[in-house]
């Protein structure tokens, strides 16, 4: 590998891509590769740029991931596919160090890791401590909800919710994919290891950015009824020592949150927060960041040998 290496990203023109291109624009330890405008979808300029570089971020959308990748006709070229193309195809490491024991080392060493979903990243760091730790069985009946920004959604409903026109039903928050068949799920229930897929419920809320995303928990039904503090004290030990995933102590949550309270950030800050029967688990992140960019950016910088938060948003 050269001295700096040669980074390509396909897809720049689009959100993910775009806050990508922002977060490694000004870096002088890599080599961004830049394509024509005019031949951005040209497969034979791709192609070029695909092979020239060290690693690829791939910001489009499923099927031209998957076409991008049989682009790569080499053994070396390592890839970061933002898309839901392969996020449970085999050969593809899940690029979420902080998930499970090991992780950030299968990133390090990996020559293709899928990025994961904004939803599933906030749900899987609420779950995969309960039921790692034995408390929550994998057959548990998981219900989820996860209120988002619009920008997760693409330039579509970007224009639509910043029409200066629009109806102004977009005000108020506004739960989607009613078929309860999220095109996070599958990622959701195998990194989680549920026999069953969550009752999950995402809701686009009047922010461009930020995410809240929540499970609801009855103790009675996990293993050893856990109280609260318990159950806090799983999460706090299951991610200690983290940096982009941290727990907030006990008695120091506000009366209410805000989705948008991670915004412009890239790390992610989980809550415990409930009674004596129930519990609610919620993670709060930027689906741009942790949710999207910046966990490319840090998976990179994991894949290259860069000190890992290099580059990211990250609170004094």
């Amino acid at each position: 590998m050269a001295d700096r290496p040669k980074v390509y990203i396909d897809g720049k023109e689009g959100t993910t891509g775009l806050q990508i291109y922002q977060r490694l624009g000004g870096r002088e330890d890599i080599e961004l590769l830049l394509i024509e405008e005019e031949k951005r979808k040209d497969a034979v300029e791709r192609a070029k740029c695909l092979n020239g570089a060290d690693l690829v971020f791939l910001c489009l959308p499923d099927d031209a991931a998957r076409e991008a990748v049989a682009l790569i006709g080499n053994d070396h070229t390592r890839v970061i596919d933002a898309s839901t193309a392969h996020r449970t195809a085999p050969g593809w490491t899940y690029g979420f160090a902080e998930l499970l024991p090991g992780q950030r080392q299968r990133v390090k060493q990996a020559l293709r890791v899928t990025n994961p979903g904004c939803h599933a990243t906030g749900f899987l760091a609420c779950t995969v401590p309960l039921i790692r730790q034995g408390a929550m069985a994998k057959d548990y009946p998981v219900a989820c909800y996860s209120l988002t920004g619009y920008s997760g959604g693409g330039k579509k409903l970007i224009a639509e919710y910043e029409n200066p026109a629009r109806n102004p039903l977009l005000d108020a928050p506004c739960p989607y994919a009613l078929d309860l068949k999220h095109k996070h799920l599958p990622e959701m229930q195998a990194l989680a290891e549920l026999e069953y897929p969550p009752a999950f419920s995402p809701v686009l809320g009047d922010i461009y950015k930020g995410m809240a995303t929540c499970i609801l928990l009855h103790n009675h039904l996990l293993r050893g009824h856990p109280a609260l503090e318990e159950i806090h004290a799983m999460c706090s030990e299951y991610y200690e020592g983290q940096t982009m995933v941290k727990v907030a102590p006990l008695g120091n949550e506000p009366t209410r949150f805000s989705a948008g309270s991670m915004a412009g950030r890239d790390d992610l800050v989980l809550y415990v927060t409930g009674n004596g029967a129930q519990t609610m688990i919620t993670a709060l992140l930027d689906n741009l960041g942790k949710g999207a960019s910046g966990a490319a950016v840090q998976n990179m910088n994991l894949m290259l040998g860069f000190e890992e938060t290099r580059g990211l948003a990250l609170p004094e």
